[in-house]
């Protein structure tokens, strides 16, 4: 077992964890100072160990995701001898932590670079080089470095064939094949708001204005929600630039809910750039559901206020929205 990879976990998780974890943790760094670790799991060790990364798996697939169940993955990977798989279940923790928003792109490439910063086996300077250049759109690079590695042994729906289709399909949005394949994977990332966002980018129509959906409702402030919108603005017809004032349905209902239940027409003030636009269907559905409230005289009262202030076309509809 090599002590580079736990101290790389460690890193991740203190990254990652909030500040009251921290000596906990350095306290297990202290505990996998190098010297101190063995060899990888025995073959009495194994079966528990693959039973156990079955299970992640499974728990992935319900669409579940909790914050450093990667990171456990990587440990249990690294036990078994499984270092580029270690790496990579390692990545797929920042991954998915850059995708919420909770760290920074230069806090993924650092966790990447503090990889190859130690000197040890080959096939973890390979996997993680692989996965820096996936990190940065140079897909060429990252599919051949990645497929020998992940093409044949990886499970159908793991991260390492996630990353191959994704080079497959950023290269060439067109293949079939690959595009089936990927949409087929789709329960086990649910929660992870890159699969939707690159999902969104290779496909077309419909296909891509859902899986654009699923990218803003699982991280409406991450850094892949913006491109999102814009993707559904093309997909309804819309200027580019108008694709900042979309909102999903579940945004939108989210919106009114908060405001019904504090009580506080304000609140729906987030939803006059989007009832400004052009007909689209999100403009439909946001005008139709704020139409009910108006028997209310708190809301109703709102509505009548933000029309006589606004113009064009948002005037029209806040006066429609208003009458009771």
């Amino acid at each position: 077992m090599k002590t580079y990879l736990k101290l790389l976990s460690l890193v991740l998780m203190l990254m990652l964890l909030s500040c009251g974890a921290e000596h906990r943790l350095e306290n297990r760094a202290q505990k996998s100072a190098p010297g101190q670790l063995g060899a990888p799991a025995g073959e009495a060790e194994l079966p528990s160990i693959l039973q156990k990364l079955d299970e992640l798996a499974e728990l992935e697939r319900t669409g579940t995701w909790l914050q450093g169940m990667a990171l456990t993955e990587s440990s249990l990977r690294e036990n078994a001898g499984d270092y580029a798989g270690a790496v990579t279940a390692a990545y797929k923790e920042l991954a998915r932590a850059y995708g919420m928003g909770s760290i920074q792109k230069s806090d993924l490439d650092r966790g990447l670079l503090n990889v190859l910063a130690v000197q040890g086996e080959e096939i973890v300077t390979k996997t993680a080089n692989a996965i820096i250049a996936f990190s940065n759109g140079r897909w060429d690079e990252a599919a051949a470095g990645l497929k020998p590695i992940f093409n044949e042994l990886d499970e159908p729906d793991g991260f390492g064939r996630w990353m191959i289709l994704v080079c497959a399909l950023e290269k060439n949005p067109h293949d079939r094949q690959a595009a089936a394949a990927y949409r087929s994977i789709r329960a086990r990332y649910a929660q992870f708001p890159e699969y939707w966002y690159r999902g969104a980018r290779a496909f077309s129509g419909a296909i891509a204005a859902e899986f654009a959906e699923n990218c803003i409702n699982s991280s409406p402030q991450g850094p892949f929600a913006q491109e999102s919108r814009k993707i559904l603005a093309s997909y309804t017809g819309l200027r580019i630039e108008d694709g900042v004032s979309l909102l999903t349905k579940r945004e939108i209902e989210s919106i009114i809910s908060q405001s019904v239940n504090s009580n506080n027409p304000q609140i729906l003030d987030s939803l006059l750039p989007l009832i400004g636009l052009p007909d689209n269907p999100y403009t439909v559905y946001a005008v139709g559901a704020l139409r009910s409230l108006s028997n209310v005289p708190a809301f109703r009262d709102y509505f009548n206020r933000q029309a006589s202030f606004a113009r064009g076309r948002l005037a029209e509809r806040l006066i429609f929205i208003g009458r009771s």
